[in-house]
């Protein structure tokens, strides 16, 4: 049988009916240990046993909307990669989604509680911090681990059972140095969150920018900060040539007035990562003084077929296409992909069927790279068109999957 997670589908047969018809379809979403649901006989798996995956994301908490997102494009992933079936060669796919609040601890206990009850695929994350803290327990328990909207470079490569389905800091700052050009003798301050994701940020641009001859420093806020204004003024008294904002969460809207009251905006070139389409209207005015790298928006992968069955489906169940979107449906396609090119309960196996896995995604061409399980895919630069609630995205460039490919790292 040919899996659609490497060719296109016609969009008409793509609609996703909202979540109680997606139950009745076979889309279990039950507990890992549901009674009457394990299709075993003896001490060993039958033919048709489900696949239990559990989703461990941020359903509340700072990151709450990414984690939305990420879990509607899950849902449209997994119909979209098993015709709205909900199984793969016969396998019902069951999925536990859990909750982490942006907690590692949560994170680590709800994971373990999953492996526990029999879940072999671990999907999801948020949270960079979280992450790094979940990844270690697929090579502990032998599990696979799909690493959701998590930006950390450090989480490629750090073991053979974990995986990507987003992309990664370096890769932002590739896309980031192609709007640049030239950085030899420049000044560039990274203004980010003492987070993981913060520090991911820092480091990825003292490699790439630093190794082209830039003097690359760093203000780090604490994630609880509120009053941003003091880090804007350290920004601006920098007098940096290229101001690089690492942002994530809901302070966002804090921080840009900060800069803008600063006149850090009107002062010197600001580079950021375009976030979800919430945030559009809180730039304003100072939108066309920000240049906009882009992890994807809706419309970013040129309407390929891909992208229109995650937006028409995301969309008729009733969500709103977004930034993380396509980590979510990404995710469906290699956990169905591990089962039918794989095996529905050998782990190695599912590694080796999505090492150097190439598929078409919702941003195009994409492939999990063997050396590392790097996500090598396009990324995008933007900008903003108009102001307020109008304010609205403008593809400027593709950046082929090959100019933005992170550094192999050797996986631990």
């Amino acid at each position: 049988m040919r899996w659609p997670t490497t060719r296109a589908r016609r969009a008409g047969s793509l609609s996703a009916p909202a979540l109680p018809v997606l139950l009745a379809a076979g889309l279990l979403l039950a507990g890992c240990s549901a009674p009457g649901t394990s299709g075993t006989t003896g001490s060993g798996p039958s033919s048709s046993a489900p696949v239990k995956v559990g989703l461990v994301y941020s359903r509340t908490g700072l990151l709450a909307a990414y984690g939305k997102q990420y879990r509607e494009g899950f849902d449209a992933g997994l119909k979209y990669a098993t015709h709205g079936t909900g199984t793969v060669d016969g396998h019902r796919i069951e999925v536990t989604a859990k909750d982490d609040a942006g907690s590692p601890g949560t994170a680590v206990a709800e994971t373990k509680d999953l492996i526990g009850r029999g879940c072999r695929i671990i999907a999801g994350t948020t949270d960079s911090g979280v992450a790094l803290q979940t990844a270690p327990l697929a090579a502990q328990n032998r599990v696979l681990y799909i690493d959701g909207p998590a930006a950390t470079d450090d989480i490629t490569g750090v073991n053979r059972y974990t995986f990507r389905s987003g992309r990664q800091s370096y890769q932002d700052t590739l896309t980031a140095a192609s709007v640049l050009g030239s950085a030899k003798d420049k000044k560039v301050t990274v203004l980010g969150q003492n987070t993981a994701f913060g520090q991911a940020n820092v480091a990825a641009v003292k490699g790439v920018l630093g190794g082209r001859g830039a003097k690359v420093t760093a203000v780090l806020a604490p994630p609880s900060a509120t009053d941003l204004t003091p880090f804007a003024r350290q920004v601006k008294a920098a007098a940096p040539d290229l101001v690089f904002v690492a942002w994530a969460g809901s302070t966002a809207p804090a921080l840009w007035t900060a800069l803008d009251q600063q006149g850090v905006l009107g002062s010197t070139k600001v580079v950021t990562g375009l976030a979800g389409t919430a945030s559009y209207p809180v730039f304003g005015r100072a939108a066309s003084k920000v240049s906009f790298l882009a992890h994807y928006f809706p419309g970013a992968g040129g309407g390929n077929p891909v992208e229109k069955a995650m937006i028409d489906d995301v969309t008729k169940a009733g969500g709103t296409p977004d930034l993380f979107t396509p980590d979510g449906f990404t995710a469906a396609q290699m956990v169905v992909r591990a089962v039918h090119a794989g095996s529905p309960t050998d782990t190695d196996a599912m590694v080796k069927a999505l090492e150097g896995w190439s598929f078409a995604g919702p941003k195009g061409k994409e492939q999990v790279r063997a050396a590392d399980h790097a996500l090598l895919q396009p990324m995008f630069t933007a900008r903003l068109v108009g102001t307020g609630a109008s304010a609205k995205p403008r593809l400027v460039s593709t950046q082929p999957a090959s100019a933005v490919a992170p550094p192999v790292r050797k996986k631990g």
